[in-house]
């Protein structure tokens, strides 16, 4: 079985992309191509949060995450969150986000809201939910990305 890691990282930088680029190397997966999916967990799936990732493939390689990511220039403060909830019994679970120029409490409410409301729309039985915020300043000049993501088991070829 494999295994969905939470990874977050933020950085300051000249240019939009480049602080965003800078972020995905805080996180550890600056390398790969990410292709997003939307949020649920396959059941079976173990959720660890590990704050960096670990070499997960060669580089150019694509790599499926849920992503959180807010960017702004300065001076200003981003915030982005990712939240999820397992199922008690081993079955399938959800990711929810949020982000943007707001502070940590607010984005991370966004995210309990969230989960909450997508448990409704289930019949499963899910725990406790977590949450995972990351956020940062921009300073007068500089663009800062904060990111969130969910990076679900190794990379894969993309060709």
């Amino acid at each position: 079985m494999s295994t969905i890691r939470i990874v977050w990282g933020s950085a300051s930088a000249p240019t939009k992309m480049s602080s965003y680029d800078a972020a995905l190397a805080d996180a550890g997966v600056e390398n790969y191509n990410l292709v997003a999916v939307s949020s649920v967990i396959p059941a079976g799936v173990d959720v660890e949060a590990v704050g960096t990732a670990p070499d997960l493939g060669p580089a150019g390689e694509r790599l499926t995450v849920v992503e959180a990511r807010a960017t702004a220039a300065g001076p200003s403060s981003v915030a982005a969150a990712l939240g999820w909830v397992e199922s008690v019994d081993d079955g399938p679970g959800l990711f929810y986000e949020a982000s943007g120029e707001i502070d940590a409490a607010d984005v991370e409410n966004r995210v309990l809201e969230g989960l909450a409301a997508g448990s409704e729309l289930r019949d499963w039985e899910l725990g406790e939910p977590s949450v995972r915020v990351e956020s940062s300043e921009a300073e007068s000049g500089t663009y800062t990305t904060s990111v969130v993501l969910a990076v679900y088991g190794e990379s894969d070829p993309i060709l």
